[in-house]
């Protein structure tokens, strides 16, 4: 495969739309971990399926109206749980099951054949063009930009959003960027590992991250480190087994995650043995 990098650009195209992927996945990712946004998240990645549909129906390009529909449930998400005090559980199954719904009535609706969704619902890494990707790149510049500016902030609040509020922090505002980035982060992703797998890959390098780190820059830079070996290492298994992309690189990504936590109970088990036997030595002495 890595004389094919050279000779073939899709395959340029792959490696670097999984690289920018990992750095705005593994940002993110970490923050969505913290503060426990995983459903939510979610929520946003399938509401984006409406705008899939009505671009296909309007005729303009799918992955704009992916990323308008994500900000619109991101915030209204956000807006439902603020001000009208509605269950964030309830506000993001609706989104969610209302942005499924609507996808499929424009494609329903879309004159001439049903068109292919399989890169946007599973994702296809080796078909991102050079479109693509300056879209994906410049989403990913805008989120990295975000989280720089107000990485002290952010800080405090991933602490404590109360006392973030209490240290003069606009929590709103962080509130409604937190959100908007994660549907910026859910575009970002569709077409490396598609709308429905999309979880897998923001939340695997972010969960082995936090075995590993304690610090918040070390979680997000070991998060992005994970997230671009599974997307190299998805790629070069569909490349080679001629299989899904998306679904290559989140299997691999659930099997390292599933190993780390094994390895790290089996790290714990270890020391409490260790640590129960010394206790123990005083008294058969």
């Amino acid at each position: 495969m890595i004389n094919a990098i050279f000779e073939y650009r899709f395959l340029q195209n792959a490696m670097l739309a999984g690289i920018v992927a990992s750095i705005v996945c593994g940002i993110i990712g970490v923050i969505i971990v913290e503060k426990k946004l995983v459903m939510m998240s979610g929520g946003i990645a399938h509401t984006s399926y409406a705008g899939v549909g009505l671009g296909y129906f309007l005729g303009f390009e799918p992955i704009i109206g992916a990323f308008i529909f994500s900000v619109l449930a991101a915030t209204g998400i956000y807006y439902l749980k603020k001000k009208a005090q509605a269950r964030p559980d309830v506000s993001i199954g609706l989104f969610w099951s209302l942005g499924m719904a609507l996808g499929i009535i424009f494609i329903a609706l879309t004159p001439g054949y049903p068109p292919d969704l399989n890169s946007y619902l599973f994702g296809n890494i080796l078909s991102v063009t050079r479109t693509d990707l300056y879209m994906t790149g410049g989403l990913a510049a805008f989120v990295v930009l975000a989280v720089s500016l107000f990485y002290n902030h952010w800080k405090a609040y991933l602490f404590d959003d109360e006392f973030a509020g209490v240290l003069g922090i606009k929590t709103s505002f962080l509130g409604y960027l937190l959100y908007i980035l994660t549907a910026m982060t859910v575009v970002a992703l569709i077409k490396v590992v598609g709308i429905i797998l999309v979880l897998a890959l923001l939340l695997a390098p972010s969960a082995i991250s936090g075995l590993f780190c304690e610090k918040l820059f070390s979680r997000m830079i070991c998060s992005i480190i994970f997230g671009i070996i599974f997307c190299i290492g998805g790629l070069w298994f569909s490349y080679a087994a001629n299989i899904s992309s998306g679904a290559s690189i989140v299997i691999i990504s659930v099997l390292c995650c599933a190993a780390a936590y094994a390895v790290r109970n089996l790290t714990v088990f270890r020391r409490k043995k260790e640590a129960k036997n010394e206790q123990l030595k005083p008294e058969r002495s």
